[in-house]
């Protein structure tokens, strides 16, 4: 291998925001994350559904809209 190319290797400390501490090897000293796997609702199985855009709303709109639809059709008397 040669010399002087590779990156220093250090016993990293990684935080999360949730407060978990973590210890790795890694290229950096220290790493903050947002999200990690104590937090993530992937692997706490405590999923949170997020609609910030409204896109539910436009979803059930937009398919009532393609939907036909039913007319009342008035006897004659």
């Amino acid at each position: 291998m040669k010399k002087d190319i590779h990156p220093v290797y250090y016993k990293s400390k990684i935080d999360c925001a949730c407060g978990a501490k973590y210890s790795i090897g890694a290229a950096k000293e220290h790493m903050s994350v947002e999200i990690c796997s104590q937090c993530h609702p992937f692997y706490t199985g405590k999923e949170k559904l997020v609609d910030t855009a409204g896109r539910v709303e436009k979803f059930k709109a937009r398919i009532a809209k393609s939907q036909p639809k039913k007319t009342i059709s008035k006897s004659k008397k």
